[in-house]
């Protein structure tokens, strides 16, 4: 089950228990929305903590090279060849 299917068992678990005032014999609702919300709270803990774990930084494998060394150039019009 996924985030999507566990955040849908928490919204009907609480509608269950906070906004219906239905009553069946032998099924006490209130009680069976409780009991949706803490599987879903369960589960949406549990997908968290597997997604983190998935979650790996990998280094690149290949190392970078510079094809030229970068040498500081003074700008003052006179290293450039212009102020000759």
């Amino acid at each position: 089950m996924g985030l999507g299917g566990c955040i849908i068992l928490i919204a009907v678990g609480a509608i269950l228990t906070f906004a219906t005032d239905w009553e069946m014999e032998g099924v006490n609702l209130d009680l069976v929305g409780v009991i949706l919300m803490v599987v879903g709270l369960i589960g949406t803990t549990t997908f968290s903590s597997i997604a983190r774990r998935k979650r790996v930084v990998v280094p690149p494998t290949t190392p970078v090279v510079e094809d030229e060394p970068h040498h500081r150039h003074r700008r003052d019009g006179y290293s450039d060849g212009y102020g000759v």
